[in-house]
């Protein structure tokens, strides 16, 4: 404790409920050890309930959470469609606020002077930007570029000292502090906003009720043809930004923001305390904290265009953060069951179970499914061709295997494949097929209706991306263990 940030330290004391320092409270760790305890009696006193029960849970988590975003991208199809009719006024020049721009970079001087020329391309007068740019003390080669650009008057530099948690959040919360603006936005370093980005923020909060309080942009990728990877990753972020967002805001369920180009009213958000500094995913957490307390997110026809990753590894870091970000949030707001339920109302509360938890459980279940059908069809194969299983070639005794095995998964004298263990595997092939048919369709979705058609045989692959998806998915449950306030670097300029 004592060696945490003073930022971080003031966070967590004004915070305590709803802060990602620890995953777990007491009573969490033993209704975990209980669950885990009761799953284990089940399995070794009756397997058989414990595969079919636990099959058909997993499968009903899985089909729930794929359908809700399939509504969810329905929705927000038609929704768009409707906005995009809507046209506001140009709000003078005379008439704007003054707009903080927090940019938290980190170990990205390859990526500064583009950033210096992105920012002065916005359709903003100079005079009432605010700029932030916020850099590591233990990242001397950013800031010894930083210092060496000639920036305008309206950039500060802020080194933060070196502390824990080293983390996007908890920079950004030093840059609230000495945010001079009405609005704030956070860009990240590689970021490119259209131009009049900030302008159409302003008139979307114009036109919305006073307990909007936050404007989240689409985010896109301006290299999208480099690789398969970053094609799947564009189909992705268009189903989710384009369409599910929409969808989610129009369902009045807790919005689970972008990690850049989300605009907020200074005042508010620094009365709710920022971003939680522990938490690696912020902007997820904080779009769950904002709902608690009655306030509201919306959408905005606006664009920022991103560097997808291309690299695997660097992607695999990048979404096993993001995971286990959203673990930490789910885990952090079902501290108190009741109070989050009372604070986001019975449909925000199951919209947040099935949005921030079910989607994380759905990634690692994903990759379970996959593995346990793979090893299902491969021993029906080989049964099938030769008679015989690997495990008996492999042991050598094909029958005093064949017994024993008969008489742990099945308790009868009948072959295997027979007996709960195929209606197992048969819940997991139709939860499978039904699942990545809805992940196919909400992508062809998201294409057609962005006008990028191209991207339609990367859609039809979806399911292959949602397993190495699923990969990064348990190593960042398995990380919520070890590494919980690790923030996992993604590299950024590869595309420069």
């Amino acid at each position: 404790m004592d060696a945490l940030d003073p930022v971080a330290r003031e966070f967590l004391a004004n915070h305590s409920q709803d802060c990602s320092y620890r995953l777990f409270n007491r009573r969490q760790w033993l209704e975990c050890l209980c669950l885990v305890g009761f799953w284990v009696w089940i399995f070794f006193f009756r397997w058989d309930l414990f595969l079919i029960w636990g099959t058909l849970l997993s499968a009903a988590a899985y089909l729930a959470v794929a359908l809700f975003k399939l509504l969810c991208v329905i929705r927000g199809s038609f929704a768009r469609r409707k906005a995009s009719q809507l046209v506001a006024e140009r709000i003078p020049d005379d008439k704007l606020p003054v707009y903080t721009l927090l940019i938290p970079v980190y170990k990205e001087a390859n990526v500064l002077p583009g950033l210096l020329q992105r920012i002065r391309q916005l359709d903003y007068p100079e005079g009432l930007l605010d700029v932030k740019l916020l850099m590591e003390e233990d990242d001397p080669e950013t800031v010894a570029v930083a210092e060496s650009m000639n920036l305008p008057a309206y950039f500060e530099r802020i080194v933060l000292p070196d502390g824990k948690p080293k983390t996007k959040p908890k920079a950004c919360n030093v840059g609230l502090q000495r945010a001079k603006g009405e609005y704030v936005v956070i860009f990240d370093a590689e970021d490119r906003p259209e131009p009049d980005q900030l302008r159409k923020v302003l008139q979307a909060f114009a036109a919305a009720p006073a307990d909007v309080i936050c404007m989240q942009c689409r985010l896109d990728y301006y290299n999208a043809n480099t690789n398969w990877l970053t094609r799947c990753f564009t189909v992705e972020y268009a189903t989710w930004f384009r369409f599910y967002l929409e969808g989610l805001q129009h369902m009045g369920v807790p919005v689970p923001l972008g990690g850049t180009s989300n605009h907020f009213k200074t005042e508010v958000l620094r009365e709710i305390g920022g971003w939680d500094p522990f938490n690696v995913t912020e902007d997820c957490d904080l779009g769950v904290r904002l709902h608690k307390r009655r306030y509201r997110t919306r959408t905005v026809d606006s664009t920022t265009w991103e560097e997808a990753t291309s690299r695997v590894g660097n992607w695999i870091r990048q979404r096993s953060r993001w995971v286990k970000g959203y673990f930490q949030t789910w885990f952090t707001h079902l501290r108190h069951p009741l109070r989050t339920l009372k604070g986001l109302g019975l449909r925000g509360f199951l919209g947040f179970t099935l949005v921030v938890g079910g989607h994380s459980l759905l990634l690692v279940l994903n990759f379970v499914f996959w593995a346990l059908l793979l090893f299902y069809l491969g021993n029906l194969a080989v049964d099938i061709s030769e008679g015989r299983q690997v495990w008996e070639v492999l042991a050598g005794d094909k029958d005093a295997i064949r017994n024993a095995w008969r008489m742990i998964y099945t308790g009868k004298e009948e072959h295997w494949l027979l007996g709960p263990m195929s209606w197992a595997f048969f819940i997991i092939s139709c939860t499978l097929l039904l699942g990545n048919l809805f992940f196919i369709l909400m992508g062809l979705i998201a294409v057609v209706q962005s006008g990028r058609k191209r991207l339609a045989f990367a859609a039809l692959t979806m399911p292959l991306y949602w397993i190495l998806i699923s990969i990064g998915a348990c190593k960042g449950l398995y990380q919520c263990f070890t590494k919980l306030h690790y923030w996992e670097k993604t590299r950024h300029g590869d595309s420069e």
